[in-house]
């Protein structure tokens, strides 16, 4: 049976899904700006697309990394959710 404490669970695993998948993603995204910011201060270079294209290729590389652990992670929880709908439907 479905009950409040099932669809939080639900719901908190969920979230947590959310921020263990795309952490890996915003910790590069963090790091190369960090790190081109530097960059910038040292050289007095204030170019504002500077930041844009080396961000969106580490991005994408890391995508291309992490992108089969990412689906398989969703994936799985999903399966598990999916195999226990009989649960949550019948009262």
């Amino acid at each position: 049976m479905m009950t409040i404490d099932t669809v939080v669970k639900i719901a908190n695993d969920a979230l947590f899904l959310i921020i263990k998948v795309s952490l890996p993603i915003l910790i590069v995204s963090l790091v190369v700006g960090l790190v081109i910011s530097i960059f910038q201060t040292v050289t007095s270079i204030q170019e504002q697309t500077l930041t844009f294209i080396p961000k969106i290729i580490c991005v994408f590389l890391a995508l291309m990394l992490l992108g089969h652990w990412m689906m398989n992670a969703m994936v799985e929880f999903m399966v598990s959710l999916f195999s226990n709908f009989a649960l949550y439907v019948n009262g």
